[in-house]
């Protein structure tokens, strides 16, 4: 499975990309949410881990599954209110996920995120309709 991290803050992509790896995941990394069109036009990301601020993290989920691009969106969040877990879900996200976390929940998630692919028949990146 291939997962796309996305998150402003450089140790922390660092560290999810790194521990990822070594639970067998491809994994590409971005720090800002600009490049993140042109890496899921290619279709090649099943997950996408989006740990960016709340406004410009919603914004950009939206853009995302209006682009239609079959990643599934694991929102990285410190807003852990109910309405900001509601508000995420509502741009599109698949889960949301509150730090500071626990690092084998984001892995049981991500992987939990991943099947559904496989289940329906597609293949990376995509969904069947």
């Amino acid at each position: 499975m291939r997962v796309l991290v996305v998150d402003d803050e450089d140790l922390m992509a660092a560290a999810i990309a790194e521990g990822l790896r070594q639970e067998s995941f491809a994994v590409d990394v971005v720090g800002d949410g600009a490049q993140v069109p042109a890496e899921l036009a290619e279709g090649c990301h099943d997950v996408l881990i989006l740990g960016l601020p709340r406004a410009h993290g919603d914004e950009l989920c939206r853009r995302i599954v209006a682009a239609g691009t079959g990643a599934r969106v694991l929102m990285l969040t410190v807003f852990v209110s109910e309405a900001d877990r509601l508000a995420a879900l509502a741009a599109g996200a698949d889960d949301c996920l509150a730090k500071p976390f626990v690092f084998a929940e984001l892995v049981a998630r991500v992987r939990a995120l991943g099947p559904r692919l496989v289940e329906t028949g597609a293949t990376t990146g995509h969904r069947s309709p």
